[in-house]
This record gives structure tokens, C-alpha cells and sequence, in this order.
């Protein structure tokens, strides 16, 4: 039973879940992630770990409205069981040897961000974030990151919120101003991470970036998440899901991104017509 014990709402499209699964918690690492159904006849599809507490048993995830799965998920309430919730999947985010790092997240990718980010600073590495959304009203996770950063530096696109303007500015001007990070970590929209693989390549700092957005099934078996990284092909769910940002073909993902949307648009519509239906 994977009870939902905690639900709430963080912006318009967003919302934090906290799940009942002492097993996925137990060997939970930032980076991984789950794979859920919401009901038997639901599709499967993955979900990156937001937070997990061992001693609660706890596991938390941020998830974006944007699809039928989702749409169903947010539609459970909090005492409701999830059909599966399976994880902890994927290879965690390399923490080793870090002591100083640039944690950039875009978006709902700050919730895969912040356990990153947070696992570094309590290894005592000095951490700044760069968090960016497009405005005020869609800003995530700002007091968790605060208090897991040593700097954190908030962009909005029309400013209404922190500095205006990209992350991909705020990062290079972190750079300009002397910070020789060891790595640079960034999570967000692919073409956030281009730009951010693209800034950090100038300067020869090393750039991971989280393939999470691709995936689909999560066990390697329907090629959705196929990429190509150094010359070679990688699938996303099972080889990452982070990756080396400057081997990534960032133009070929986008590109293939762009193949299911009909589909998607399809089934967001025929869920939300269940949806109302079950509500009347």
C-alpha cells in the first residue's frame, strides 16, 4: 500500500507529494527516481525522487500537470493508495569529491535540483544555486533551497520575482566573479541545459546535466529516452539519467521530443473528460 500521506499544491501546475514506501526510501539517493501507476489500468511512467525520509519511510515527489498520468495522479487525494511506486531506479548523482559546485535548476526541475543540492551542502560542500522560472507565480522550492545553498540567486524571466533575465547570465557572472567550481550540476528544460553546457564549455568546467525530461517508460525498453552522448547511444533511464552536458546532443533530444505530442494532447483531453465525468 503506497499511501498518500501529504498533498499540496506549490504553484498552479505544480504539486509536492509525499508517499507512503519504506523500501524506495531506505535506498533512495538524489538523482533516482520511481516509477508509479496511479490505478491498474493507469500508464507507467517515471517520476524523478523530490526528497525521501529512511526513518519515516517516506517518499516525496514534485510533479508537473501537463499529460493523463499526471492529470490522474493530482487527482487522488491524500489517504488514497498508488497502484505501484516502484524504485529506487537510475544511477545516482555522483557526490564524491566535490567542494565546490554551481547547482543550476530550471523550472519544475528545481525539484530535482534541491536533493542534490542539499545532499552536497550537508557533505559540507559550498554550494550556489542558480534557480530560474518564467514568473513570481510559478517559483518552487525557494525556502528549501535557501537553506541548502551557501548562495542562491533567483531569476525570473519578466523579473517580477529575485533578478531578471536567464540562468545561464547569473551563472556566467558567478564565473566572471572568480568562483572556480568544480562542477557544475544543471537541471531544467533541455534547452536551459544547452545554454548552460554552452556557458560552462568556454570556461572548461565540468557540466552534468539530468536527462530525467526524456524519459518515458523508465526500464530502456521503449527507446523514448535514446540519446546520443559522445558519438554513442545512451538511453536516459538506464545509462543516466545524468550525463556529461558538453558529449550531450542536445538538438537531436529536442527534436525527438517534439514526436509524441499529438498522442499527448489526445490522451491530456480524454482524461479530462474521465475526469469531469467522475466528478459529475
Amino acid at each position: 500500500m503506497f499511501t498518500i500521506l501529504k498533498k499540496e499544491r506549490l504553484n498552479p501546475t505544480v504539486s509536492r507529494m509525499v508517499v507512503k514506501a519504506p523500501f524506495v526510501a531506505r535506498k533512495a539517493e538524489p538523482g533516482q527516481f520511481i516509477i508509479f501507476r496511479a490505478h491498474e489500468d493507469s500508464e507507467r511512467i517515471p517520476l524523478t525522487i523530490a526528497d525521501f525520509d529512511r526513518e519515516a519511510g517516506t517518499v516525496t515527489v514534485i510533479y508537473q500537470i501537463v499529460g493523463a498520468s499526471t492529470m490522474e495522479l493530482d487527482a487522488m487525494r491524500e489517504g488514497e493508495a498508488l497502484c505501484d511506486f516502484v524504485g529506487p531506479l537510475g544511477k545516482p548523482t555522483q557526490t564524491d569529491g566535490i567542494k565546490k559546485v554551481a547547482v543550476v535548476g530550471g523550472g519544475v526541475g528545481c525539484a530535482i535540483a534541491y536533493p542534490v543540492a542539499r545532499k552536497l551542502h550537508d557533505l559540507g560542500c559550498e554550494v550556489h544555486a542558480v534557480v530560474g522560472f518564467r514568473s513570481s507565480d510559478l517559483v518552487i522550492l525557494e525556502e528549501e533551497f535557501a537553506a541548502a545553498s551557501d548562495r542562491l540567486i533567483l531569476m525570473t524571466d519578466d523579473g517580477s520575482r529575485g533578478e531578471k533575465g536567464l540562468v545561464t547570465a547569473a551563472l556566467e557572472k558567478l564565473i566572471e566573479e572568480g568562483n572556480a567550481y568544480d562542477e557544475v550540476i544543471a537541471i531544467g528544460p533541455l534547452v536551459m541545459m544547452k545554454f548552460v553546457c554552452a556557458v560552462t564549455k568556454r570556461y572548461g568546467i565540468k557540466t552534468v546535466v539530468s536527462m530525467n525530461p526524456i524519459m518515458i517508460d523508465g526500464t530502456g525498453m521503449c527507446g523514448g529516452c535514446r540519446l546520443t552522448v559522445g558519438g554513442e547511444t545512451k538511453f536516459a533511464c538506464v545509462d543516466g539519467p545524468d550525463f556529461d552536458g558538453h558529449l550531450v546532443d542536445f538538438d537531436e533530444a529536442m527534436k525527438r521530443g517534439t514526436m509524441y505530442r499529438e498522442f499527448e494532447q489526445h490522451a491530456r483531453e480524454a482524461s479530462c473528460n474521465l475526469l469531469n465525468r467522475e466528478v459529475q
